[in-house]
């Protein structure tokens, strides 16, 4: 995603508004009651941030934005547009270290954590197991029956689309995958919300 920012003057009516910087699609995730959903920053201040969503996001109480580099800040919505929100930091944020997305590993795929009973396809077997969190890249699955790295996986599910994967590190019962097809952000994004919320993906007023 195009990590790119710029500091907006404040008009008139945010004459007393904290400095807000527009950042250019930069990735994120909102944890809702409902569950785990990607967004993308638009705009963000010391006091708050606005995200925009590839369908209406959730709404509810204890909400916590995480960032790439696993910060998370805990959020409360101001305004909302279907899947454009307006949210006020619980507490103040630097702005500038925001921005930079400090943390003690390196930035990694946005993970999503969705529990799904699945249909391992696995060389002639047919397994079953869970699926434990899902990215554009891979996944990780728990499968009592022993896999090998590097085994091609089929997952199934009426709920997924079809996903052709690889093994590519095990930890006990626990597999991590890596998908022969990647995601898009939207793809994802609507695959997440299928599972948790579908509401979400109903249409807003006035489109088709």
């Amino acid at each position: 995603m195009d990590q790119a920012s710029s500091q907006e003057p404040a008009g008139p009516a945010d004459a007393r508004a904290a400095p807000r910087f527009t950042l250019l699609l930069r990735a994120a995730k909102l944890i809702a009651p409902q569950g785990q959903f990607l967004c993308v920053i638009r705009d963000v201040s010391a006091t708050g941030v606005s995200l925009r969503g590839f369908h209406r996001l959730p709404r509810g109480e204890g909400l916590l934005l995480e960032l790439q580099s696993g910060e998370r800040h805990a959020i409360d919505e101001v305004w909302n547009r279907g899947n454009e929100v307006g949210y006020r930091f619980a507490r103040h944020v630097e702005v500038a270290d925001l921005l930079a997305e400090p943390g003690d590993y390196p930035k990694r795929p946005l993970r999503l954590d969705v529990g799904l009973p699945l249909r391992i396809e696995a060389t002639g077997q047919v397994l079953e197991g869970d699926l434990v969190n899902i990215s554009q890249q891979g996944a990780c699955i728990e499968c009592a029956t022993f896999l090998a790295i590097d085994q091609p996986l089929r997952l199934v599910s009426r709920r997924l689309p079809e996903i052709h994967a690889r093994v590519r590190w095990r930890d006990r019962q626990h597999y991590g995958l890596s998908f022969d097809t990647t995601f898009n952000l939207r793809e994802l994004a609507h695959t997440a919300a299928r599972l948790q919320c579908p509401s979400l993906l109903a249409p807003l007023q006035g489109e088709s």
